[in-house]
């Protein structure tokens, strides 16, 4: 099979859309994010909500496809051992010494922190409890924060090895392309009506929490699609049945999002003494998730396809930024953090204010991945880049290498 150029340019989106997205956290209005400016605003609740519904089941989706092709012709054991490399050395150290400058920026914006960051450093790498409070994950000793990801990706690829076999026999194949296939309107409805059981059932039981152990609904929603992602990876019909209905998959996602988004506003800003009393029989709770769960599913479908579509061709800058991905999404939100925490006290105004954090982010991960991390041999395994070989030339713009998973 070729290689799939659109699955690549779709990785580095999602992950440039998380960014964009961790720095709104900042800004959200009753935001809990690890350090909250003074300027929040309200609109921003419903352009995260557009990008959260489908923004991480769509890194994980793209991270089965990318385990699917990577697999093909692999021994599993030796795959997961360097699978293990890959994401557990960038998690340990991303813990110890990159999500570390979130924790001591949150603890002293919250004033839970009153010491240095040498100090802090000293006690953080003695991974002993903190109190309650003091920052997100202070009473583990250590926190990941935004690297969840990488320990819910390295177990769900331990999982699903182990499933390997079972999803590549015939009556699994079968079941999957019967799903999947772009015909009808079971392939639509029944994976939406699974997220939506999801949201009425798991979700008020098990909130997110990013802990790993016992985050039910977030396993719900991003296993299966992992899963399928991993399924469906070299199944070029499927595609290319998928890329000819981009169009109305497209418009079903826009007609979902605008009801929940409708929804949402009217419960917020409609005075219930305006309420007729018919409408106040009408199961709204119920409409509104069921459009998040058909948005959520259709809006996936909708980016795969316009992205085959579009974007499956050699680019230029596609080899680099590939690559590039990994270090940044380790490198942003810390350094989101810090300049963040740096230019809050400065009250520069709502719009200078977010634009030179997001500036400051991106340049920051930009020099720090170009400069250093690509340059240091020691570095690279630590913000995930495989090693260069001794007398080898480092390229400016990197061959692509096989589609990576993490």
């Amino acid at each position: 099979m070729p290689r799939r150029h659109d699955i690549d340019a779709l990785r580095v989106i999602a992950f440039a859309i998380l960014i964009l997205y961790h720095v709104s956290g900042v800004y959200q209005r009753d935001s809990d994010f690890h350090i909250v400016s003074s300027y929040q605003n309200s609109w921003l609740d419903y352009v995260r909500i557009v990008f959260n519904r489908w923004r991480m089941p769509l890194i994980f989706a793209i991270s089965g496809i990318a385990l699917g092709l990577a697999l093909r012709g692999r021994n599993p054991r030796s795959f997961m051992l360097a699978r293990t490399w890959r994401l557990l050395v960038p998690l340990v150290f991303g813990m110890l010494f990159i999500v570390s400058a979130q924790a001591y920026c949150e603890g002293i914006s919250k004033g839970t922190i009153e010491t240095g960051y040498a100090a802090f450093m000293w006690r953080y790498l003695q991974l002993r409890p903190w109190p309650a409070g003091t920052f997100a994950g202070s009473t583990h000793g250590i926190t990941w924060n935004h690297l969840w990801y990488l320990a819910y990706l390295w177990v769900y690829t331990l999982v699903l090895l182990a499933l390997a076999p079972l999803l590549r026999s015939t009556p699994a194949q079968r079941a999957i392309e019967w799903l999947v296939r772009p015909r009808g309107l079971a392939w639509l409805l029944m994976p939406a009506a699974m997220f939506f059981a999801f949201l009425v059932i798991l979700k008020p039981r098990f909130p997110e929490t990013h802990a790993l152990v016992g985050d039910w609904y977030l396993h719900a929603e991003y296993f299966p699609v992992f899963v399928l992602g991993f399924a469906v990876a070299d199944k070029a019909a499927i595609w290319t049945g998928l890329t000819r209905l981009r169009k109305p998959l497209l418009a079903i996602a826009v007609a979902c999002i605008s009801v929940e988004l409708s929804l949402k506003a009217a419960g917020q800003y409609l005075p219930a003494g305006e309420v007729p009393l018919w409408a106040q029989h009408v199961p709204w709770g119920t409409m509104e998730r069921a459009a998040r769960a058909l948005y959520m599913w259709s809006a996936l479908l909708a980016i795969f396809a316009w992205g085959h579509a579009l974007l499956n061709r050699p680019m230029r800058w596609l080899p680099y930024a590939t690559e590039a991905v990994y270090p940044w999404y380790i490198l942003h939100q810390s350094l989101m953090v810090l300049a963040a925490y740096w230019l809050i006290p400065l009250q520069i105004g709502p719009v200078l204010e977010p634009a030179l954090v997001t500036v400051l982010t991106i340049a920051g991960c930009a020099l720090l991945h170009e400069l250093v991390i690509r340059r240091v041999a020691v570095l690279r395994p630590l913000f995930g880049l495989g090693l260069v070989p001794r007398g080898a030339r480092l390229e400016r713009r990197p061959k692509a290498a096989p589609l990576q998973v993490d």
